[in-house]
């Protein structure tokens, strides 16, 4: 399966927004969307933070598709630019027909352990369940979002706006979210650990390392762990 690497699975989603005003707000939908996920860059934490295991996800509004700017790419679009007496409008007809998008789209890229069977809904129920409110907020302006009514009928609406992928976010493994976590909190520990012991005699290096592996307990996923978004130390 090419959304699924090991037990990681690659999520993309696009979901058509309505092309209409906010009521009240005199605000195009689309632009009331990307509003709301600037307002998650002022919170300290993310929304999707609190869904189970989410190693990575992104959310942006795509206005459009562009292409490139001319000459085009083609044999034939190089040979008219060498040939100075094709008339322009000729030459033109030589390029690709330019292509647009029939509405704007919410995208979702999400990168979660999904076990090695590629199994999508758990995931998508415990967005619905953890992020309940910050995911309404923003897909209640997309088409056919008024049918989701619960966590179900929420992995059925974006099964629907699933595309497939060929590249997915290559994060260090593909284990389960806590173990990962657990993973990197015992890496700075050991690492202060590390810097606070240096020059001390071995026996008191050895006392300090089994405090510190009290401390840390390692056989616990739960706690202490490194916080679910935290990125500095």
């Amino acid at each position: 399966m090419a959304n699924l690497s090991g037990s990681a699975y690659a999520l993309t989603t696009l979901s058509p927004i309505r092309n209409a005003i906010v009521p009240g707000e005199e605000i195009a939908c689309a632009d009331k969307i990307k509003d709301l996920i600037k307002g998650w860059d002022l919170l300290d934490n993310s929304p999707m933070t609190t869904v189970p295991q989410t190693y990575l996800c992104r959310f942006f509004v795509l206005d459009d598709v562009y292409t490139e700017s001319l000459p085009g790419a083609s044999v034939r679009d190089t040979l008219s630019d060498l040939l100075p007496f094709v008339p322009d409008w000729l030459r033109r007809r030589t390029l690709p027909r330019e292509d647009h998008l029939q509405s704007r789209y919410l995208v979702f890229l999400s990168s979660f352990h999904s076990g090695p069977q590629g199994n999508i809904d758990p995931y998508l129920h415990g967005m619905w369940d953890h992020a309940g409110d910050a995911i309404r907020s923003v897909w209640t302006y997309c088409h056919g979002f008024e049918a989701v009514r619960d966590s179900a009928s929420f992995a059925t609406y974006m099964k629907a706006c699933q595309r497939k992928v060929s590249l997915s976010f290559v994060g260090a493994n593909d284990d389960p979210l806590p173990e990962q976590l657990k993973a990197l909190y015992l890496k700075q520990e050991f690492a202060r650990f590390a810097v606070e012991n240096q020059g001390l005699e071995a026996a008191a290096v050895r006392r300090n390392y089994q405090q510190f592996i009290r401390r840390v307990v390692p056989g616990d996923l739960t706690d202490p762990t490194w916080p679910p978004g935290k990125y500095r130390p």
